[in-house]
Order: C-alpha cells, then sequence, then structure tokens
C-alpha cells in the first residue's frame, strides 16, 4: 500500500515534486537576484522606465519564491534556503556588472525561458501525480511569464 502525505497525494511522489521545485527555487532566487542588481545599475536613456519595470519584475519573482517554498512544505518537504545551493542547482547564472538596459532585459528574457520550461516540466509531474495545487501554480505562473515575454521581446525590437 502506497503512503500518502497528509495533502493525500503519494509520499514518493510529493518528494519528487518537491525536488523539482526546489530546482525552480534555486532558479527564482538567482533570477531575483540579477533583476534587483539591474534595477540598481541599470543607465541611459531608458532608465526611468526600465528601472521601473525591474522593480515590478523582482518584485513579482520575490512573492514568486515565497509561494513556491510553501508549496514545497505544503508536499511535506523542505525548501532549500542556502545561497551556495542555489548557485549550485541554478541553471540561471548570476549576472555581474550588467547595466546596459538592453542587455538586462535580453537576460530577463533568458531567465524566463528557463524558468518557464521548468515549470512546464513541473506541471507534468504534477498532473502525473494529481496534485492540481501545484498544476495550478504552474498554469498560472506560464500563462503570466508567457505575456511578459512577449511584451519584453517587443520591447526589444
Amino acid at each position: 500500500m502506497k503512503q500518502l502525505n497528509v495533502i493525500g497525494l503519494e509520499q514518493e511522489s510529493a518528494k519528487k515534486l518537491a525536488d523539482k521545485l526546489n530546482e525552480l527555487l534555486a532558479n527564482y532566487q538567482i533570477f531575483y537576484m540579477n533583476v534587483r542588481g539591474f534595477h540598481w545599475n541599470v543607465r541611459g536613456e531608458n532608465f526611468f522606465e526600465l528601472h521601473a519595470k525591474f522593480e515590478e519584475t523582482y518584485n513579482d519573482l520575490l512573492l514568486k519564491v515565497d509561494e513556491i517554498a510553501e508549496r514545497i512544505l505544503t508536499l511535506g518537504q523542505r525548501p532549500r534556503h542556502a545561497y551556495s545551493a542555489y548557485l549550485e542547482q541554478s541553471s540561471i547564472a548570476e549576472e555581474k556588472d550588467l547595466h546596459d538596459g538592453r542587455e538586462c532585459v535580453t537576460s530577463i528574457l533568458g531567465s524566463y525561458k528557463t524558468v518557464i520550461a521548468l515549470q512546464r516540466e513541473i506541471l507534468e509531474l504534477a498532473g502525473n501525480a494529481g496534485d492540481e495545487g501545484t498544476n495550478s501554480l504552474m498554469a498560472d505562473y506560464i500563462s503570466q511569464q508567457e505575456k511578459t515575454a512577449w511584451m519584453l521581446t517587443a520591447y526589444l525590437g
């Protein structure tokens, strides 16, 4: 007989989902810090527009960091919380000394591509596990971020 966790999901499936969510969390943490740095350091003629957009973006990323960590806890697992672990596990690289607005936006687009792909993997795992909570969270993120990626691509021309 398979063991179920407190929300009625099979323990092994919940652990696999939490592991993948921890990978997503690591990517979001690096993504967040990159955008925070872009906000502080962007220069040029689009400074005011990009400074505000980057603040909006990092605030959204920070909210998602918290939601992902709480989802991991809901699955009965523990979110990782060491920055060194995030650096090891993230597919998104740290950006250093980036201040050109177009380069910052290009980096953000690459990060969205990474997290959207990972969220699609999690969506499939969640569907197979019957985990509607994680499924709903990932579907919401994907639809929001696809629109944002389109807008950023339009910005770049």
